[in-house]
Parts: structure tokens; C-alpha cells; sequence
């Protein structure tokens, strides 16, 4: 089963040779992952897609994470209300007579075409995975010369509800 996973850490040399030195001695694949620095100076997030077995295989990889130099917190984000998307750049042969063409399948998607060459054209889509790869999908007739993907980068939406066992006990005094 495929997992978002996302690893609050230190910005600090190293560290993500740790995180991905841990999944692939425990044979994780990580199937995607990105890296940034966050709204904290000095910090940076990792959301990764592993593909695990079970949840107790989840629990395994997410409290070894924990124990590591430098990171902060590992949360499992996937079941959760979240924020998630990719960005793919692709380059496809194209002529000035399918340029208007190609235009109309893209549009769609609110990809942009963000170069334009004699014989390319590259294309910029951003969303979710199954939106990039639906789109990858309809250009491929076309010939895709190049292509370049992000990988799914996510954190949590506004407000997330509290599971009622977290929530305080109701009161009539309150």
C-alpha cells in the first residue's frame, strides 16, 4: 500500500542520505520525494511516497525515521485532508501546425507552454499525480523528447478534526 509520508528535519548536509539509507536498508521503495525548505529558516520538509506492506510495517519505518539525527517530526499524512501536488515539465516534438492543436489538449489540464522552439514545445502542468499522468498519457503520440517530474510534495490542509478520543470530555460547565 502506498503511503505519503512527510519528515520535518534540520537543514543540515547528510540528512537525507540518512532517511534514504534507513528505507532502503529496511527495502522500502521509495516511489517518489521532494525536498524544500519550509516557512522556518533552517528547516526543511521531505514528503515521500513509500509502498509498504502493511501498518505495522508503517509504524515500523515512521519510528526508526523518528529516531534519526535531525529530524524533527514524521507524520503519515495519507488518510488525512491534504494539500498534494506534482510538477512535470515535458518536452514533446511539435511543428506550427500542431502548436494550436496541442494547444486544445492542454487547456484542460491549465498546463502552460513555457518554451517554444522550432521543433518543441515544453510544457509545464502542476496537480495531482493521476492529473500529470493523464495528461503525459494524451502528448505521448506526439513524441516526448524529454520529461522531468518533481514528485508529490503535500502537508495538511487548514484545520484538521481532532479524532474524539483526543478531543476534551464535554461539560455542562463550560
Amino acid at each position: 500500500m502506498k503511503r505519503i509520508i512527510t519528515a520535518k528535519v534540520r537543514n543540515r548536509s547528510g540528512v537525507l542520505n540518512r532517511i534514504t539509507g534507513l528505507l532502503q536498508k529496511r527495502q522500502f521503495n521509495i516511489e517518489s520525494i521532494s525536498v524544500g525548505r519550509t516557512e522556518k529558516e533552517g528547516m526543511s520538509r521531505i514528503t515521500f511516497i513509500v509502498d509498504v506492506e502493511d501498518f505495522q510495517q508503517l509504524e515500523q519505518v515512521t519510528k526508526q525515521l523518528n529516531k534519526q539525527i535531525d529530524v524533527i517530526k514524521v507524520s503519515d499524512i495519507t488518510d488525512k485532508a491534504i494539500v498534494a501536488r506534482e510538477l512535470a515539465l515535458i518536452k514533446i516534438t511539435s511543428n506550427a501546425q500542431l502548436r494550436s492543436e496541442i494547444q486544445g489538449i492542454i487547456e484542460p489540464f491549465r498546463a502552460t507552454i513555457i518554451d517554444v522552439s522550432k521543433d518543441t514545445l515544453s510544457i509545464q502542468v502542476t496537480g495531482k499525480s493521476e492529473k500529470v499522468e493523464a495528461l503525459i498519457d494524451l502528448l505521448k503520440p506526439y513524441g516526448i523528447k524529454d520529461l522531468a517530474r518533481t514528485g508529490v510534495t503535500a502537508f495538511l490542509r487548514g484545520q484538521q478534526p481532532q479524532p474524539i478520543q483526543d478531543q476534551a470530555p464535554f461539560s455542562l460547565l463550560d
